[in-house]
């Protein structure tokens, strides 16, 4: 087998880590804001964050390198419609998540202090979350299409 087998599995993995940790991401912390236990919430929001320390940042680097490096092995310009919307959205995935990663540290830290002085989440950590998953969504499509574009390798538009 040659290389470029081993950098397409790599890239796979990558793509399952990236997509698999916002998405569950994003449902444990929906079950545990709907709970309204701020304990719930302390111990989702400290795991989101570890899980993208742990799998989304490391994903986040080896998806491009894996990405380009296979490009160049198998000759596709990477100019071409489906490799520079590839890029594109997977740039639109990562604008959303930077802000929402910087969020998900506020949000942590917003619910342990308010665990700590026994007090509900209101206000600004509402506000975080709606905005949180306000970004979601567009990063949520991007990454849907960007894997859909890398499995035909065509534009459908």
């Amino acid at each position: 087998m040659g290389l470029y087998i081993y950098l397409k599995v790599l890239h796979v993995i990558a793509a399952t880590m990236f997509f698999g940790t916002g998405l569950g991401s994003a449902f444990y912390k929906l079950r545990a804001d709907l709970s309204g236990k701020t304990e719930d919430i302390v111990f989702a929001q400290k795991n989101i964050v570890l899980a993208d320390w742990l799998f989304t940042v490391p994903s986040g680097v080896v998806l491009p390198v894996t990405g380009l490096w296979m490009a160049e092995l198998a000759g596709f310009p990477i100019a071409s419609g489906w490799m520079f919307w590839g890029l594109i959205l997977y740039g639109v995935a990562g604008a959303c998540w930077l802000p929402a990663a910087v969020l998900q540290i506020r949000m942590r830290d917003e619910a342990i202090r308010a665990f700590a002085e026994r007090r509900p989440l209101a206000g600004r950590y509402v506000t975080w979350s709606r905005i949180w998953l306000l970004l979601g969504i567009p990063a949520f499509a991007a990454a849907v299409i960007t894997i859909f574009l890398m499995v035909a390798k065509a534009v459908p538009w």
